[in-house]
């Protein structure tokens, strides 16, 4: 249904978490976020976590079975009279791609955006779901007689 995808976006975000980096993203490199996805009755929901980000600056597209979703979380303007003095909190560019299995209907999915997560739930197709076939047996069938 759902197929992880970027094996080396994985890696790249799992070295940076182990070594405590921290690397904004641009839209030509951008940064991983994280995600979540799970079976919810006949929809596949997919949560994302995009803290401190404008719903406006989210972007998702949708193109054959790839799903991808972009968003910029831009820094805070400090003003003139500001000094950082920690800053741990990654700003640019996120991104993540998404391959999306053909038993997902991409045509009806619906996104929303509160508190920093961003979940989309995609229908489960109707060719897709599970559905009961009937057995026939002998009793069942017409002979013919010539």
């Amino acid at each position: 249904m759902l197929m992880r995808s970027e094996p080396f976006t994985e890696m790249h975000r799992i070295a940076q978490q182990v070594l405590g980096l921290t690397e904004a993203g641009t839209w030509t490199r951008p940064t991983a976020m994280p995600v979540d996805a799970y079976r919810h009755g006949d929809e596949l929901v997919i949560a994302f976590d995009l803290p401190g980000v404008d719903r406006d600056a989210i972007d998702i597209d949708v193109e054959r079975d790839v799903l991808t979703v972009r968003a910029e979380r831009r820094p805070i303007d400090l003003g003139d009279n500001a000094t950082v003095q920690v800053s741990e909190r990654s700003f640019g560019v996120f991104a993540r791609r998404l391959f999306l299995g053909d038993a997902l209907d991409t045509e009806q999915i619906n996104a929303t955006y509160d508190n920093g997560v961003l979940v989309l739930r995609v229908p489960i197709a109707e060719k897709a779901k599970p559905r009961k076939i009937a057995v026939s047996g002998r009793d069942d069938a017409k002979v013919l007689t010539s």
